[in-house]
């Protein structure tokens, strides 16, 4: 791969993130053929989910030029493949055109969530990376706003925002997590860990997790999904609570709670087809 542009993009992340869409359509309407406008907004939505991500990468990369230099030197920026106002250039129009392509979505709603996305993965590279805890939510809102930006598209909500609730706790005591693992190259940084101390970061990632344990029975109990999708979702907290109890390996913990969202996953996606 070497256009550096498609570098920039991470297309196999970008994939990942516009999958999403596809899940929360399976979750919605099962394995039922769907209809022509069903399948056009289906991969306009996965198109938008895929180019905001490519934006967001390029952001990153741009925003993380000199650390890149150190920690990742075959990046196009530190290996000279490509000036960084390009970058710049190239994030921002992947923006927009996501934007503008949500436009061929059912209104508004779509539209509201990319455009305050947009905003907030502006000002997470800005400046609330740097802040701890603020940057942790705005990463963890951001993954949870894809389930909400799907469910939108369907007008449906209802389980998409369980799942998003789900991926937006999972996902904020992975990020403490992960800044607890980092606690020492942080530099420049206000982590929580830092600020409240390990001891107090840790317990308010099992809070977190444990939050989202409590969430996933949800689908079950309203008998929106039947017994299949229950078996999966408690081995995913079966993951999850592991997770809490190998703490004294931080990466260990946030690889685990990784794996309890997939999961997760696995197990909305049962619930739709079977």
């Amino acid at each position: 791969m070497k256009n550096p542009y498609i570098r920039l993009s991470r297309p196999l992340n970008c994939t990942l993130a516009s999958v999403s869409v596809l899940i929360v359509m399976v979750t919605l309407h099962g394995l039922e053929v769907p209809s022509p406008g069903r399948s056009i907004i289906t991969m306009i939505g996965m198109l938008v989910v895929f180019l905001f991500t490519a934006g967001g990468n390029a952001l990153n990369d741009y925003y993380d030029r000199d650390v890149d230099r150190i920690n990742h030197p075959k990046r196009p920026i530190p290996s000279g493949e490509i000036e960084p106002v390009f970058v710049l250039r190239f994030a921002l129009f992947m923006f927009v055109l996501s934007i503008l392509l949500s436009l061929f979505l059912p209104f508004f709603l779509p539209q509201l969530i990319v455009v305050v996305s947009t905003v907030l993965m502006i000002q997470y590279e800005l400046n609330l990376k740097n802040k701890g805890f603020i940057g942790n939510v705005t990463i963890a809102w951001l993954t949870g706003s894809l389930f909400v930006f799907a469910g939108a598209i369907y007008r449906n909500l209802e389980l998409p925002f369980v799942l998003g609730t789900l991926a937006f706790f999972a996902t904020l005591g992975r990020e403490i997590a992960k800044d607890i693992q980092d606690i020492r190259g942080d530099l420049g940084r206000r982590t929580l860990p830092m600020r409240w101390g390990v001891k107090r970061a840790k317990i308010l990632t099992a809070v977190f997790i444990l939050v989202a344990v409590i969430i996933s029975p949800y689908p079950y109990i309203q008998g929106i999904f039947s017994v299949h999708y229950l078996l999966i979702v408690l081995f995913a907290d079966i993951i999850f609570i592991y997770s809490l109890f190998i703490f004294k390996n931080p990466e260990r913990t946030q690889k685990f709670i990784k794996l309890g969202m997939m999961v997760a996953l696995l197990a909305f996606l049962s619930g739709g087809m079977l």
